[in-house]
């Protein structure tokens, strides 16, 4: 397999997150799909290559080490600048139930940690989201 590129970690995050409970549900791969062919950052991503990253992904996750690899893949493909965009990506698949799950708080916690996403970045994307997410009911 060729060395990913940054679009394609992006995507491998997602891909962790939604899986991390083993049950990526219809909600999380729309978000998924939603998040790859409305953010800037994808907008010169051919969006018909979604779902054959995401199988890519899969594979490496189901190798040894699948996990770390992934997260190390990614650390590599995405410039510095993008790690506080790609933990926004991650979070985005996570909360999209509005319902966190104790695997995808973990993969999140390896995400930050990965990534060195510093605690204010965190708190600032999370609660962008928890604001976005919000309805009038």
């Amino acid at each position: 397999m060729a060395k990913p590129t940054a679009h394609e970690a992006l995507i491998y995050l997602m891909v962790v997150t939604s899986a991390s409970d083993r049950d990526m549900t219809d909600v999380e791969i729309g978000r998924i799909g939603d998040v790859v062919r409305t953010w800037p950052i994808f907008e010169d991503f051919r969006h018909e290559r979604l779902i054959g990253v995401a199988q890519d992904c899969h594979k490496l996750l189901h190798e040894d080490g699948g996990l770390d690899r992934v997260l190390s893949i990614a650390r590599d493909a995405v410039p510095d600048r993008l790690h506080d965009t790609a933990y926004a990506a991650a979070f985005e698949v996570a909360a999209v139930d509005q319902e966190m799950r104790l695997e995808e708080l973990r993969v999140l916690q390896l995400l930050r940690q990965c990534l060195k996403i510093d605690q204010p970045t965190v708190a600032a994307i999370e609660r962008g989201n928890k604001a976005r997410m919000r309805s009038l009911t």
